[in-house]
């Protein structure tokens, strides 16, 4: 460092007060190499060291504050002072060693001092809400100490004026005897350092009982702030409590409102803002017969506008019929879907059997999450014990089979002669499987490893589902669909799932596969994140959000879904879903958008143009469509669902009783039973009965391995009953496929081969 301004004037410091935690003086700062060291006015109060250039800016100005809790303190030569905290760094210079060392030894006390204040304060904000009384109770222990304290120095004084009394008489007797003249000035010394030392230790009693007075003032505000603090984070989680109640309420009140919407087309008016009435979900800022979605190239969104006023107001119908719930416009010729797709969409009209159409209603059980989930961050939740409180009375492997809901689409994408088309229906059953979950928080029972689930439904809807859990750690389950109305679906999924303090989420691993029988076209897509918030505090809900890439591996067409996450800040309808469907070569031939809690709509492209360039510098395309069509939408919940976990009509049945089957089906799992029943103490002693033999059968496997190595024998492991792994020949990834016998097995009704596991 430069030496510049040593030829200062000289800087003196003020001394303290005695008792005063304040000192102040000048001081030699380091500014830059044009201007070198600098006259600056310090003041060390309170454990911070603060400048000022002149004495007057006190009041107003002050140029630089550093905190020593936190600074190291270095000396460079015999004048100067180097402090360091974090990133700053003040070069001081004292005028002389002695003003320098006068620094330092205040600047050294105070450092200290605010360390002890720092680590005080730390370790009062680590206690959980002690009571008043307690802190009271503390607070007058501390006092006595310190009384006892003071009375114990008080005796130590009176001790010392009492030998220091006899020792001056001492010497005084001395100094009246005839001693040489050097004895009398060594006894004169020792006398006046006696004297001195009385005094000293008068001074240290009354500091001491100045101390014991600010301790006892201190103490008293300390313990009206402290209440203060206490009765206002009572009623500050009083009126967090009240918000979530009222928030509730208000949601509640909103889905429980009926929705005005006309159900009546009505024709164009005679003005031209009348064929400006868009979709809710569009803004129009061009000319009346224009709908534009904003978004850029290669997004799922895109610029569309319509044909012709005709067809504008055809799609204003379409919306408005799919608005009011009722079907969509019948898929005429003129319409944008081939004849074979056009028959009727939603449940065929045929006897079926009768199920049930409730369960039991849902006790209101309180329970605290945060207590449980605070110390499971970070962890893999499904490795953490959990009671059946936050659970819904349904297995994993049952809510995967909830994903056949709509599984009327997947019936007439099979009889479509268009891939395209096709593809279309294939897109809005992917996103039809999330429509079950906007409500359903609650988290579904762990599948224990060999546990089955069997859906028919082959004489009302031509369909049987099978799910096996296949694998404990990771978990893993299988599950395989075929119909008989043409097409054939399979996948694993494992869920990886993370909590992360104030949201948790849910990452679906694995590939789904679908075929259709007549046409070979063979589809390959994968889940989204699911994500629920407000895990801490407020009311719990879900999004879905991330990219779905559908490809049809034998004509190399796609589809890109995108799931918007939700925004605060967005202007776009919560829970959005917008894609496009390409052919081979990347030519965009549908559009499609919705809700993934509602509806999916595609818009056949007719016409495509280069628009203007985007806030990004990419240039939009615009796409020229026709009149949008429905081609899902979401069947309402069944009446009282709130009280039923908001299962849907499909949920209600899953667990519902069956004859004949496997005796690892879900439906024979007691603590799921009892759940279900409301008998939910009952339900948390058989989970917890049910995981630890399980526990037990995979210690055993692990000492069967054991022993297996040690006497050089191959062990198999757990395989599966009904399932198999098999190397994918389209995606080359090694998975879970059906071995066939389960429908054979049932038949027979021989379930010799299952093991033992509830």
């Amino acid at each position: 460092m430069s030496e510049q301004g040593k030829g200062s004037a000289p800087a003196s410091a003020a001394a303290a007060a005695p008792g005063s935690d304040t000192y102040k003086g000048w001081l030699f700062k380091w500014t830059n190499y044009l201007k070198g060291y600098q006259r600056r006015w310090f003041v060390l109060s309170n454990g911070l060291l603060s400048y000022y250039r002149t004495q007057a800016e006190m009041a107003h100005t002050c140029r630089g504050t550093i905190n020593l809790a936190t600074a190291h303190i270095d000396t460079e030569d015999a004048c100067n002072i180097v402090l360091s905290s974090g990133g700053r760094t003040y070069h001081l210079k004292a005028s002389t060693e002695v003003e320098r060392q006068r620094w330092v030894t205040a600047l050294e006390l105070a450092k200290a001092k605010a360390i002890r204040m720092m680590n005080d304060q730390s370790d009062d904000s680590g206690d959980e809400e002690p009571t008043s009384q307690s802190d009271r109770s503390e607070i007058q222990g501390t006092l006595k100490i310190l009384v006892s304290k003071l009375d114990d120095l008080s005796t130590c004084n009176d001790l010392i004026a009492k030998h220091g009394a006899a020792l001056q008489r001492s010497l005084s007797e001395l100094e009246g005897l005839k001693v040489p003249v050097e004895g009398g000035e060594k006894i004169k010394a020792v006398n006046e350092r006696a004297t001195l030392f009385r005094i000293t230790s008068n001074a240290m009693i009354n500091a001491c009982r100045d101390f014991l007075d600010l301790a006892e003032t201190h103490s008293r505000r300390w313990q009206r702030a402290l209440q203060y603090e206490r009765e206002q984070r009572i009623h500050l989680e009083e009126t967090i409590e009240q918000l979530a109640k009222q928030h509730n309420s208000l949601e509640r009140a909103w889905r429980e409102a009926p929705t005005l919407v006309s159900t009546t087309p009505s024709a164009p008016t005679a003005n031209k803002g009348g064929s400006e009435r868009l979709h809710k979900e569009e803004a129009s800022d061009e000319d009346e017969n224009t709908e534009y979605f904003d978004a850029m190239e290669d997004s799922p969104e895109f610029i569309t506008v319509t044909a012709t006023e005709n067809t504008q107001h055809r799609r204003s119908q379409s919306n408005l019929s799919g608005a009011s719930g009722s079907q969509p416009n019948h898929w005429n010729q003129d319409d944008h879907m081939s004849p074979s797709c056009n028959d009727v969409l939603g449940k065929e009209l045929q006897p079926r059997r009768q199920r049930r159409t409730h369960v039991p209603d849902k006790p209101n059980y309180s329970l605290n999450l945060w207590s449980i989930m605070k110390n499971c961050i970070g962890k893999e939740l499904s490795k953490i014990p959990m009671p059946v409180n936050f659970n819904e009375p349904l297995s994993m492997l049952q809510r995967l089979t909830e994903d056949l809901e709509y599984h009327e689409l997947l019936d007439k994408a099979a009889r479509c002669d268009s891939s395209l088309e096709q593809m279309c229906l294939v897109a809005a059953f992917s996103v039809s499987s999330y429509s079950t979950t906007v409500h359903r928080t609650a988290k579904p029972f762990n599948p224990l490893l060999g546990e089955t689930y069997e859906l028919d439904r082959q004489e009302e809807f031509g369909y049987r589902s099978l799910c096996e859990q296949v694998s404990h750690h990771p978990p893993a389950a299988a599950h395989h669909v075929i119909s008989q109305r043409g097409w054939t679906l399979w996948q694993e999924i494992t869920i990886a799932s993370k909590f992360r303090g104030k949201y948790l989420s849910i990452m679906p691993l694995g590939a789904i596969h679908l075929q259709f029988h007549s046409s070979g076209n063979h589809y390959v897509w994968r889940k989204v994140t699911s994500t629920v918030h407000n895990i801490i505090v407020g009311k719990l809900w879900i999004d879905q959000s991330g990219d779905i890439e559908i490809v049809n591996h034998r004509t190399k067409e796609t589809c890109q879904l995108k799931f918007s996450p939700y925004s605060y800040f967005s202007r776009d309808v919560p829970r959005k879903v917008t894609g496009m469907v390409a052919d081979s070569e990347g030519q965009a031939h549908y559009i499609l958008s919705g809700t993934w809690d509602d509806k999916i709509e595609s818009a056949k492209i007719i016409q495509s143009s280069r628009g203007g360039s985007g806030s990004e510098g990419k240039q939009k395309t615009v796409y020229q469509t026709l009149s949008p069509k429905l081609l899902w939408k979401k069947y309402p919940l069944p009446e009282n669902a709130e009280n039923m976990y908001y299962f849907s009509a499909l949920a209600l049945t899953l667990n519902e009783p069956e004859e004949g089957v496997g005796l690892t089906d879900s439906r024979l799992r007691p603590d799921q039973k009892l759940m279900e029943e409301g008998r939910w103490d009952e339900a948390n002693s058989e989970k917890q009965r049910l995981e630890e033999k399980q526990r037990a059968v995979r210690r055993r496997r692990e000492a069967e391995a054991s022993d297996a190595v040690d006497e050089g024998k191959e062990y198999e492991g757990y395989q599966p009953l009904w399932f198999h792994q098999r190397r994918d020949s389209v995606t080359g990834e090694t998975n879970f496929v059906y071995n066939g016998g389960y429908w054979e097995a049932k038949e027979r009704q021989d379930w010799s081969m299952c093991p033992n596991i509830f």
